[in-house]
This record gives C-alpha cells, structure tokens and sequence, in this order.
C-alpha cells in the first residue's frame, strides 16, 4: 500500500527539481479581480517547461530511480502533458524513456513527446487501452512506470507548487485548482494545509467528470462513464486511490464547471493577460469568474493555470466562440429581394453603426430560399453586446427579415 508524502517528502523534492524546472511567476491581475469581485493572483504553470505542472512530478520521481531502475528505463501512459513531462525529465536525467499514446493521439503531442527523445508507441484508441499496454510492456522489458497522479513521489513533486504559494503569497486565503486524477490537488493541499490551515482549497472538475467529487461525496472510489468535455486534461474516469485519500483529508471543496465557462475564460487569458491556457488549466478561473461572489471581496485568492498546451485548431475555434459568447461576434441570416441594391442598403445600414463585416455568403439554391429571393449569412464583428443590440435594432426598424444563426 503506497504511503501519502509528507511536508517534508515535498521540500526534498523541491531540492530534487533545482535546476531543471521552474519556479513559475504568480501574478495579481486585476482583470480578473475585477470580474471576480475579489483579489485574484495567478499561478502561471502555462508557463513551466514542457508547458504543464506535470513535469514536476515526472521529475521528483525519475530522480528518485536506483541506477539498476534508471538502466532499464521508464514508461508511462498519456495522450498529453504527462507524456512530455516524463520524456523531458527522462532526458535531463540521462534515463531511456518509452511513452505508450493512443494511436489517435494528436499527432502535435505524438511530435512533440518524440522532440525530448522519447520512444513513442502508439497502442489503443484511448487512455485504458494504453495503460493495459503499458503494462505488458514495462514487465516484458523491465522498466519502471510512472503513473500520472497515483504515485507518491509525483503527488510530492506537484506540492512543490504548494511551496512556491506560501513564500509568494502568504497571506492568501484560497486557492483554486484543477482536478482530474487528484495528483496536482493532493500535493498542493499536503504543502500548504501543513503551513497554513485556514487557506480553504477548492478543487475544480468538469461537470462531464465529477469522478473525485462523487468519490469524496460516495466515501468511495467511483468510476464515471464515457462523457465529453473540452478539458481533456481533467477528462478522467477514475481518479487516483492514494489522491483520493489525500483529497478527501484535505479539500476543503470541490466543485464544477461547465465547457462554455472555460472557452470564455481561455479566450479572456488570451486576449487580457496574454497567456495561451489549455482548457484544464483554465478550469479553476472559469469557475471563479462565474461564481466569485462566493468568495469575500477583501480575500486573496489563487487560480492555478496548470496548462499551457493547446492544440491550434483548437486554439481558432476558441477564439470564435470566445468573441461570440461575449456579444463581439455574429452571424446572422437575412432573406432579401434577389434584385440589385437590396444587400446595399444592409450593408449602409451597418456601416452607419461602425460594424466590421468579416465574412459574406450567398445562398440562392437552398429548399428553405424562396424563388426570388437570396438569403445572406453575415459573420460580423462588433464591440459589444451593446454594440450587438443597436445593430439589432436596426434591422428591426428598416423591416429587414433577420435571423442570429449563433
């Protein structure tokens, strides 16, 4: 039965860590405090190397590894962060590593976990199947595993972050983090409950994975069915035994958040303080952002960013849907008298009001366009909501046949 770290099980990897990965910046924002009605600091583990919080516990735990371990090498399952962590630190370390990846693996991570040396094998169409993989192969072959988030070594290597709160912000008095397996919320929490106790921890799931949260609620390990989330990062259907039992100590709550909260808050990062987020990493924020009245307007309160790695076609539909769900984008479709003038006096109509007009399609061919008429989607940028409502408005009062397509 693996024991959980200690206080002093995280200062000693912190001492193992020195030199190879960062201490990250944590930054008041006051974007965010003003949208959260608190003081909001940031965590910025987007910024770590390999861009994610993981390499820290692949780090601890390589440099944990006996000569005979180290000779014989590492392998770990993942599809993303865990995977370049442990190739990374492998690397600094002089250790051969194998990363065991679905075989529909974002080819973006396959490459990238490649570029620190590793040897990637593509087994399975997801996690599970990977991980039986993994298996199989480090008992054939000898080599020593490294889990995610249930291994004590690598939960004490994430509580490092903990450290790195108390000496940057001591005052704080809550922190909010992401959680999918349980390995970043269990370090933190052992860090920081040991130092300061009344600093409330709040952990934070997708609502499509509530597998911690319905454990600590059930009193047990539960399992979730397949669902979807854009936080593939905190997507786990089983979360760790060990982090199961720190958590269960030590959070203090743990709620959730749904995909639209985290597009919106993604898109914010970008466009406000400059920080590409993934979608698990922005978890904790989107949470505060929608639901900061619930914390005091005089406290300090931490967000960790736990993530940077964001696939870029996912990155442009970000952006899209980040300007559209703040009013800034729209496309709408209007049904008009297919004879020549009738677009110009839309199109005038919305130059009045200092709309930009992005895109323009014609549509004269579908069942649903009468015979006489063209129907034209507008994808158009705008202000604000406000700006969207005068346009609105417009339309209305010159009598043009409209419809918000999104």
């Amino acid at each position: 039965m693996q024991k959980a770290p200690t206080f002093e099980d995280i200062v000693k990897a912190r001492e193992l860590l020195e030199g190879t990965v960062r201490k990250t910046p944590v930054q008041h924002s006051r974007t965010f405090s003003r949208l959260a009605g608190t003081g909001v600091y940031l965590k910025q583990e987007c910024l770590q190397l390999t861009g994610s919080f993981k390499v820290r516990g692949a780090m601890a735990k390589v440099s944990k590894l006996s000569e005979k371990q180290a000779g014989y090498g590492v392998i770990a399952a993942s599809a993303g962060n865990h995977a370049q962590g442990v190739a990374y630190a492998s690397a600094k370390k002089g250790v051969p590593c194998t990363i065991v990846m679905p075989k529909n693996a974002s080819p973006a991570k396959v490459a990238a976990t490649k570029s620190y040396g590793a040897r990637v094998v593509q087994q399975g169409y997801n996690y599970d199947e990977a991980w039986e993989a993994t298996q199989e192969i480090a008992k054939k072959e000898g080599m020593t595993i490294i889990h995610a988030f249930d291994d004590p070594d690598v939960i004490a290597g994430q509580g490092t972050i903990g450290l790195e709160l108390l000496e940057d912000i001591p005052d704080m008095d809550r922190i909010y983090l992401p959680v999918g397996g349980g390995g970043l919320a269990a370090g933190v929490a052992i860090a920081v409950k040991e130092r300061r106790p009344s600093v409330k921890i709040i952990g934070v799931e997708s609502k499509a994975f509530p597998a911690m949260k319905d454990s600590v609620e059930k009193g047990s390990l539960q399992s979730m069915k397949a669902g979807y989330t854009i936080a593939d990062g905190i997507s786990v259907k089983s979360p760790g035994k060990l982090a199961y039992e720190i958590i269960s100590r030590h959070l203090d709550d743990i709620v959730l958040v749904d995909d639209t909260a985290i597009v919106k808050t993604m898109f914010l990062l970008m466009e406000r303080a400059k920080l590409v987020v993934e979608p698990a990493g922005a978890a904790s924020l989107a949470y505060l952002l929608s639901n900061g009245h619930r914390a005091g307007k005089n406290e300090s309160v931490v967000s960790i960013l736990s993530g940077g790695n964001v696939d870029m076609y996912l990155l442009g539909q970000v952006v899209a849907k980040g300007l559209m769900q703040m009013g800034r984008m729209v496309k709408i479709f209007i049904l008009l008298p297919d004879k020549p003038g009738a677009l110009k006096e839309v199109v005038d109509g919305i130059s009045e009001l200092s709309v930009n007009i992005v895109e323009v399609e014609h549509d004269r061919l579908s069942s649903n366009i009468p015979a006489g008429t063209a129907g034209v989607y507008l994808s158009l940028e705008l202000e604000s909501e406000k700006h969207s409502q005068r346009l609105i408005e417009m339309f209305k009062k010159k009598g043009i046949e409209f419809k918000l397509v999104s």
